[in-house]
């Protein structure tokens, strides 16, 4: 087993958070020379989507971050590095941003492209009948955005330009020092007009159109089975590209992905089966345990009886025990979660979370206050409750922390609660139409910043799927936004989850995350983020060692 650390002196931008040009086995590296540079990997889930204007669901990422390159990106030592972006520069008061792009950039079908494709895909995604995922990222903060996204503002007052064919500007609302890592998001790609346009609902579906910009394009598309990617010959940068094929392949059954690479049949899984992680914790030189800017929660539909009542909230999250979720029944290396930010974010050599309270969220849980708490809100041991279904989407991992909690709930505070599942697609419509009662959720994050946690529970965001709305809330939300001084900013930040977790207990916040992953020693040069990014860019396969 190979096992990054991340302590709070671990700075969250540095390489001691991530995994990089890795040789599995540990072994010496052979050549790649009389290699095919073919692998194989297993992905447990589809995503809702791989239009990336459109989705904000992780289970694109392989094939999102792999096949298109945002203007900055991500290098092996998890700096912020331009992408299809060259350099660019920050105006004095750091409300604009001139991107300057590479000379000579094509699109995967060999045609060009330009900064006016950007400001074409960037407009898309203001577009409210795309009903794109994250569209919010841009109104929030993009000069006029909100007012065109709501049909109040012409598109000449949104601060998007493409002044000539390889310079993009952008106008924010106000200083927003974390914009720049904000960019290596899904909706901020550039996608062809002439290959979505009219075509939201099959674009991204074949690979015939799926046309892309970055180091490999979709060659295969077929649901439920594989999605193949080949290395793109467009790519600005194809010559430090070695992998001429990467076949994602589908295995929901975390347990069969396991066998299937032990056998050999695969390169490499994207996730463990918790029954397995302490035979590979102590057997295998092919598991990584890498630590995640991340935390797993449930969240509560809030406009619904009986989590109206704090006490009901507060009484649910203190009658979990989360040591023993973590130590008997995932058996994982994840850590108790109180706050819904996770550890990583660090600011003059501490931690975000270093001095945060607990909330009276103990590893172990409190009971006796749980039980008190719900008799006060008029339930005894249970008594009076309405009918509560606890939802999850269809994973091992998730299916053993939903039975964990239902069975806390049941002995702790005599609350009966049935068990719903669903496929993935299937759970997430209905999650966001507000058809759940508690239901299985989560963030990881999507840049190295605490409001990548915060902002998605603004009364307006378009990710706000548990119905919190809190005005002051909203306005630390705002006051952040605008704070240029960071040490200012990460007070405010406190505030705002001193609200939302302390005050209104509006998350059953359980865990921050590590990832645990299989890869063979053949395969060299693949690096996670923190960001649970995984990119193939660099990597090669090469010989056994």
């Amino acid at each position: 087993m190979k096992k990054l650390t991340l302590g709070t002196a671990a700075l969250a931008t540095a390489a001691a958070m991530l995994l990089a040009g890795c040789s599995g086995g540990g072994g010496p590296a052979g050549s790649a020379g009389d290699i095919d540079q073919k692998i194989v990997w297993a992905v447990n889930e589809e995503a809702d989507s791989l239009d990336p204007g459109v989705t904000s669901n992780s289970f694109a990422s392989p094939v999102i971050q792999n096949a298109f390159e945002p203007l900055v990106t991500y290098d092996s030592e998890n700096n912020l590095v331009g992408g299809l972006a060259e350099d660019w520069e920050i105006s004095d008061d750091g409300l604009e941003y001139t991107f300057n792009l590479r000379e000579g950039l094509k699109w995967s079908d060999g045609s060009d492209l330009t900064s006016a494709d950007f400001e074409y895909s960037w407009f898309r995604v203001l577009d409210r009948d795309l009903a794109g995922q994250y569209s919010n990222l841009l109104t929030d903060y993009i000069v006029g955005a909100e007012e065109f996204f709501a049909g109040e503002a012409e598109r000449d007052a949104v601060g998007i330009s493409a002044p000539d064919e390889n310079t993009l500007v952008v106008k924010l609302k106000t200083p927003t020092p974390f914009f720049l890592p904000m960019l290596n998001m899904y909706p901020f790609n550039a996608v062809k007009e002439d290959a979505v346009e009219g075509k939201a609902d099959t674009w991204a579906k074949k690979a015939e159109s799926y046309v892309s910009n970055g180091a490999y394009m979709v060659t295969d598309i077929s649901f439920g089975k594989s999605i193949t990617l080949a290395k793109n010959p467009n790519y600005w940068n194809a010559d430090s590209v070695k992998l001429e094929e990467i076949t994602l392949r589908v295995i929901p059954d975390q347990s069969t992905a396991l066998t299937a690479f032990e056998s050999g049949q695969i390169d490499g899984v994207m996730t463990v089966p918790t029954d397995d992680l302490p035979r590979l914790k102590a057997e295998s030189d092919d598991l990584y345990v890498v630590p995640q800017f991340g935390t797993t929660y449930f969240i509560m539909n809030l406009e619904k009886e009986p989590f109206t009542n704090p006490k009901v909230r507060q009484a649910l999250t203190l009658a979990i025990d989360r040591s023993a979720l973590i130590e008997k029944v995932l058996q994982s290396s994840d850590q108790p979660g109180t706050g819904i930010v996770a550890p990583g974010y660090v600011l003059d050599g501490e931690d975000f979370t270093a001095e945060r309270p607990d909330w009276g969220i103990k590893p172990a849980g409190d009971v006796e206050t749980a039980k008190k708490l719900l008799e006060e809100a008029g339930f005894p041991n249970g008594e009076g409750l309405p009918a509560i279904e606890l939802s999850y989407y269809t994973d091992d991992t998730v299916k053993k922390v939903a039975e964990a909690l239902q069975q806390m709930w049941k002995e702790n505070l005599g609350i009966d609660m049935k068990i719903t599942t669903e496929e993935w697609k299937v759970y997430y419509d209905g999650i966001t139409a507000g058809d759940f009662d508690i239901a299985a959720m989560g963030w990881g994050g999507d840049y190295l910043h605490p409001m990548t946690f915060l902002a998605g529970f603004a009364s307006d965001s378009v990710l706000n799927n548990s119905n919190y709305a809190n005005p002051a809330y909203d306005e630390l939300l705002t006051k952040i936004n605008s704070e240029t001084d960071p040490v200012q900013s990460a007070e405010l930040m406190h505030q705002a989850e001193e609200i939302l977790i302390g005050s209104d207990n509006a998350v059953l916040n359980l865990y921050y995350r590590s990832k645990y992953m299989m890869t063979a020693p053949t395969v060299e040069g693949w690096f996670l983020t923190p960001l649970n990014t995984l990119y193939f860019k660099d990597a090669q396969e090469v010989a056994a060692p």
